[in-house]
C-alpha cells in the first residue's frame, strides 16, 4: 500500500496480516443426511475445524461460545446442531421437532439469517418474531416454529411474560442462539444477562434446559464472558480454520486545518471529509470498497460528497456509491446488497449495520472513519473485506480525539494488544431489581431460585418486598403492582423512564432518550438531532417525560452548561503510589443544568447564553479516582491559578482513553475535577460510571489504572497542539465549555502521578 499523492505524511503507520489455509474437520456422525447434503449443495463439502469442535459440543449438551474471525462461518456452528436435532425429533406429521431460539442484536441480522436459512437450509419451520412481525406470524411461530429468530427485547417483553402462550416451543426448547455476543456490554450485556437466566428459569418449569450457543467476534475471556452471560460455565473455542487472505492495515491521521474551534483551540480536518476523499479515489481505482462511518448523518454526508467527486471525474461513476444505514425499508436494503453483489456498486458508506455478520462478499476494501470503540469491533469491521479470499485493504482515519489520536501514534496499542474484556455486571442491583420483579410476575420467586440470580439476589428481593412491590407467600414471592413488571426496565438503560420525543405538528412519536440526558439535550430551546434531521425543542415537561419538538434548522447548535458536585460515599479497594493514592468507591454525583449556549453554525461562535431552571439530578454509582498531595503538586510547577485547569484537562483525556481498556465509549463515563475536594483534602480527579450502581467500566479502569492512565499522559504529548484541542484534552461534553484547561500542566500532573506507579495494571486480580 503506498499512499495517496501528496498525504504521504497522513499514513501513521502500516501493517501486514499474511495469509491463511483453510483447515477442516470431519462432519459429525450425528449430522442430520438431509442437512450434510443441502451445504454440499452450497460448495460446503467440510466443516472447519472450529465449526466441527463447537457443534460437537453443543450435540454434547455443553454450553459453548465460538470466538473467531469475521466471516469464519460461526453460523454453521449452531445450526448444524440445531436443524439436525429439529429434523431427527420430528416424530409424526405436524408435529414440532426440537426447537431453537435465535437472539441477534439487531432486526437486521435476524432477518438475513432468516433468508440465508431459506435459501439453503432443509425444510425446518424458520420464523422471525419481532417487533416488525404481524400478529398471525407471530402465531405461527408460537404453534409451529421450530427455529424462530428474534432479540432479546422482545424476549423480554413478549415471550417471557406471555411464556403461558408459548408453552409446546419452550418444552420442545433444545438450543439458545446468541449471536454476536461480543454486542452485549455494560448495561446493556448486565440486562442481558438477566433476560437469560428468567429464560433459564421458565424453561426449567416446563422441563427444557437449552444449551446456549454463543457466537462473538474474537474477544479476551470469551468462557469467562459467556459464563457470566449464561450464568453458567461455558466451553470457548477460538482456534479458527478458515482461510483469509491478506490484509494490510493502514493508520491515517487528518491533518490540523487553519480553523480555530472552542476558546481557539485548533480543529483538525474531520473523519468524515478525509473518509470521502479516500472513497473517491479507491472507486477511481475501481476497488470495492466499504466506508464504516459513526452516525447516519455522517453515512449520508460521505456518500453524497464521494458521489459529488466521482461525477467531476467521470458522470457514469457518480451512481456508483450509495448510502447503507438502518432505518432503510427492507427492499432497500435489499436492493443495495444486490446491486453490492453483483458489482454495480463500487463504493458503500455505512453504519455498523454492515458489521453485525451481515454476508456482502466480494469487498477489497474497508475504510474506517474513527475507531470504533474496542479492537474487536475494528477487526470485524476490517473482516468484511477479503471474504473470498483475496488480498484486502483497510484504512482507519483518525477523528479529532484522544483514543484516536492516540492509537494512530501507538498502533502497538492496537495491534499488539489482546482485544478487550468484555465490561458488564449482571449483579447490578439497579438491574437486577426490575429483572427479580419481572421474574416474579413471570412465576412465583422461590427461595430456589435466587442463586440463578447472583448472590445479591436475596438482599434486592428483601428490598422489593419492603418496597411493596414484592408479597411473600407460603409458595415465594409474587408480583403485586399493576404495572407490567417487563415495562420496569428498558434494556438498554439503568433506570428513569425515557423521555418521549413528540412532533408537534403532527402530534406523532419521533423517538425516545434517556432521561438522564433530556436535561442536557432536550431542553427548552435546545437543537436536537435526530437521525440526521434538525428539531427546536419547545417545550421539556419532565413530568409527564414528554419532550415537544418541530422540525426547524435555527442556524445555531445549543450546548447546555452544567454543575457537577461529586460526594464520596464508600471505598472499596485503594493503591498507595507512592504519596499519591488511587481509590475504586461509591460515590454520589449531583449535575444541575443552569444554561445553555447557542452557537452560530458554522464556525461555531457563542451568540448568546440562556438560563434554564431546571432540578438537580442524583445518581449514586461506581468511580475510580486519584489524589495528588500538596507537596507534589507544587513539585510540578503547578500553582493555585493552574491546578484547576491541569486536573480538569487530565480528566478529559483519561475519559477519551479509558475506552482503551473497557468495551466503553466516552458518552458511558463522566468525570470531575477539582484542586481540592471536600471529602479528600487534595487535588482530585474522579471518573464514574454513567449508570446508577456502576457498570463496570470505573472497576475496570481501577484494575488497569497504571496502563490506562501512562496512555492518557501520552496521548497528551503526542498531539502536535500547543494548548490543547479536540484531539488531547478538549471534549465534545464538558459542561464547563472546556473552560479551564491547561495541557501542559496536565502532563506535569501526571507525571508526577505515575513516577510511582506499578510497571503493569493497578491492582492484581481481572475486573469485570
Amino acid at each position: 500500500m503506498t499512499a495517496l499523492p501528496g498525504r504521504a505524511e497522513r499514513l501513521t503507520h502500516r501493517h501486514e496480516r499474511p495469509a491463511r489455509e483453510a483447515r477442516h474437520g470431519a462432519w459429525p456422525t450425528w449430522a442430520h443426511p438431509d442437512v450434510v447434503a443441502a451445504l454440499g449443495a452450497r460448495g460446503v463439502l467440510l466443516p472447519y475445524v472450529h465449526q466441527a469442535e463447537a457443534a460437537e459440543h453443543a450435540w454434547a449438551g455443553r454450553d459453548v461460545v465460538i470466538a473467531t474471525g469475521t466471516a469464519s462461518g460461526k453460523s454453521l456452528a449452531y445450526q448444524l446442531p440445531a436443524l439436525s436435532a429439529a429434523l431427527e425429533a420430528r416424530s409424526e406429521r405436524g408435529r414440532r421437532g426440537a426447537a431453537t431460539l435465535y437472539l441477534a442484536p439487531t432486526k437486521a441480522l435476524a432477518h438475513d439469517q432468516l433468508d440465508g436459512l431459506r435459501a439453503w437450509a432443509p425444510p425446518v419451520r424458520v420464523a422471525t418474531c419481532d417487533g416488525d412481525s404481524s400478529r398471525d406470524e407471530r402465531e405461527w411461530a408460537r404453534a409451529f416454529g421450530e427455529y424462530v429468530l428474534t432479540n432479546p427485547d422482545m424476549l423480554h417483553r413478549s415471550i417471557l411474560p406471555g411464556h403461558e402462550r408459548w408453552v409446546g416451543f419452550l418444552r420442545a426448547l433444545r438450543f439458545v442462539v446468541v449471536d454476536e455476543c461480543h454486542h452485549y456490554r455494560g448495561v446493556l450485556g448486565a440486562h442481558v444477562a438477566q433476560v437469560l437466566r428468567r429464560l433459564r428459569r421458565v424453561c426449567a418449569h416446563y422441563g427444557s434446559d437449552p444449551v446456549v450457543v454463543l457466537a462473538s467476534a474474537t474477544t479476551a475471556d470469551p468462557a469467562v464472558t459467556a459464563g457470566r452471560l449464561v450464568g453458567r460455565p461455558a466451553v470457548a473455542v477460538t482456534d479458527d480454520g478458515s482461510p483469509r487472505g491478506r490484509i494490510t492495515l493502514g493508520l491515517w491521521e487528518p491533518p490540523l486545518t487553519t480553523l480555530t474551534g472552542e476558546n481557539g483551540a485548533p480543529v483538525r480536518r474531520s473523519a468524515t471529509s478525509e473518509t470521502a476523499d479516500l472513497l473517491t479515489d479507491l472507486v477511481v481505482e475501481g476497488v470495492r470498497t466499504l466506508a464504516f462511518v459513526r452516525s447516519r448523518r455522517g453515512v449520508e454526508q460521505v456518500a453524497l460528497t464521494a458521489s459529488t467527486a466521482l461525477a467531476e471525474v467521470d458522470p457514469r461513476l457518480a451512481g456508483t456509491v450509495a448510502a447503507y444505514r438502518g432505518g432503510y425499508l427492507p427492499e432497500e436494503r435489499r436492493a443495495l446488497e444486490g446491486e453490492l453483489r453483483a458489482g454495480r456498486l463500487l463504493g458503500l458508506a455505512s453504519t455498523n449495520a454492515l458489521e453485525l455478520g451481515i454476508d456482502i462478499a466480494g469487498l477489497d476494501a474497508v475504510l474506517l472513519a474513527g475507531f470504533p470503540g474496542t479492537r474487536a469491533a475494528l477487526w470485524q469491521q476490517i473482516g468484511r473485506a477479503g471474504r473470498a479470499g483475496q488480498d484486502a485493504l483497510a484504512l482507519l482515519v483518525a477523528r479529532d480525539d484522544p483514543l484516536d489520536t492516540y492509537l494512530v501514534h501507538h498502533p502497538a496499542a492496537l495491534l499488539d494488544a489482546p482485544v478487550e474484556a468484555q465490561v458488564f455486571d449482571p449483579d447490578n442491583p439497579h438491574i437486577l431489581g426490575p429483572h427479580l420483579a419481572a421474574a416474579a410476575a413471570e412465576l412465583p420467586l422461590t427461595r430456589e431460585d435466587l442463586p440463578l440470580f447472583g448472590p445479591l439476589a436475596a438482599d434486592v428481593v428483601a428490598a422489593l418486598e419492603g418496597a411493596g412491590l414484592l408479597r411473600r407467600r407460603p409458595h415465594g414471592w409474587f408480583w403485586t403492582d399493576r404495572r407490567r413488571a417487563a415495562d420496569l426496565t428498558d434494556l438498554r438503560s439503568a433506570g428513569g423512564e425515557p423521555v418521549t420525543l413528540i412532533d408537534e405538528t403532527t402530534g406523532r412519536v419521533v423517538g425516545t432518550v434517556d432521561a438522564g440526558r433530556s436535561h442536557g439535550t432536550a431542553h427548552d430551546g435546545a437543537v436536537y438531532l435526530h437521525r440526521g434531521e434538525t428539531w427546536l425543542v419547545t417545550e421539556l415537561d419532565l413530568e409527564a417525560g414528554v419532550a415537544t419538538m418541530r422540525r426547524e434548522d435555527p442556524g445555531y447548535s445549543t450546548s447546555a452548561r452544567e454543575i457537577t458536585d461529586i460526594r464520596i460515599l464508600g471505598e472499596r479497594a485503594s493503591q498507595d503510589w507512592g504519596a499519591c493514592r488511587l481509590v475504586l468507591g461509591e460515590v454520589e454525583v449531583t449535575h444541575q443544568v443552569v444554561s445553555y449556549l447557542r452557537r452560530r453554525v458554522p464556525g461555531g461562535d457563542v451568540v448568546g447564553e440562556y438560563p434554564l431552571d431546571l432540578p438537580a439530578r442524583t445518581l449514586v454509582t461506581t468511580a475510580v479516582w486519584w489524589t495528588v498531595p500538596d507537596d507534589l503538586v507544587a513539585a510540578a510547577g503547578l500553582d493555585a491559578a493552574s491546578l484547576p485547569g491541569a486536573a480538569h484537562a487530565a480528566e478529559h483525556c483519561s475519559i477519551g482513553l479509558l475506552p482503551l481498556l473497557a468495551t466503553c465509549d466516552r458518552w458511558d463515563i463522566g468525570g470531575v475535577s477539582t484542586a481540592r475536594h471536600p471529602d479528600t483534602g487534595l487535588a482530585t480527579v474522579f471518573v464514574y460510571d454513567g449508570h446508577p450502581g456502576g457498570a463496570g467500566f470505573a472497576e475496570r479502569g481501577y484494575h488497569r489504572a497504571a496502563t490506562w492512565l501512562r496512555a492518557t499522559r501520552e496521548a497528551i504529548a503526542a498531539c502536535e497542539c500547543r494548548e490543547g484541542c479536540p484531539s488531547c484534552v478538549q471534549s465534545p461534553k464538558c459542561g464547563n465549555q472546556n473552560n479551564p484547561l491547561d495541557k501542559d500542566g496536565a502532563g506535569r500532573l501526571l507525571d508526577v502521578l505515575l513516577a510511582a506507579a506499578p510497571a503493569e495494571g493497578a491492582a492484581s486480580g481481572p475486573g469485570h
